[in-house]
């Protein structure tokens, strides 16, 4: 099973800018699909955005215009840049792979918004 580590979370101020990584283990073959979720401080998990890996994206309507899925070419790394953040955005940030040989979790990245 491959692994997901993320990284680039922190904090920022509101209306900063943050980029999150995430680096799967190994590359892998078939189509893929990489989803970025967050979760807020008492709330549940909600998707955020999702990059394929055609390179086609999708994004929640509390996200689009400020948010941004890029990826390099085998989907071995995903970025999403986050700009014009705020409070609201604070949550821990997780990736997602699904593809024909399962799905798989990264760990998560805690980002922090001050207002």
């Amino acid at each position: 099973q491959v692994q997901l580590l993320e990284s680039g979370g922190g904090l920022v101020q509101s209306g900063g800018s943050l980029r999150l990584s995430c680096t799967t283990s190994r590359t892998i073959a078939g189509s893929r699909t990489m989803n970025w979720y967050r979760q807020p401080p008492g709330k549940e998990r909600e998707l955020v955005a999702a990059i394929t890996s055609s390179g086609i994206t999708n994004y929640e309507d509390f996200v689009r215009g400020r948010f941004r899925n890029s990826k390099d070419k085998a989907l071995r790394v995903v970025y999403l840049q986050k700009d014009s953040l705020k409070p609201e955005d604070k949550a821990t940030y997780y990736c997602k792979i699904i593809s024909p040989c399962g799905d798989s979790w990264g760990q998560g990245t805690l980002v922090s918004v001050s207002s």
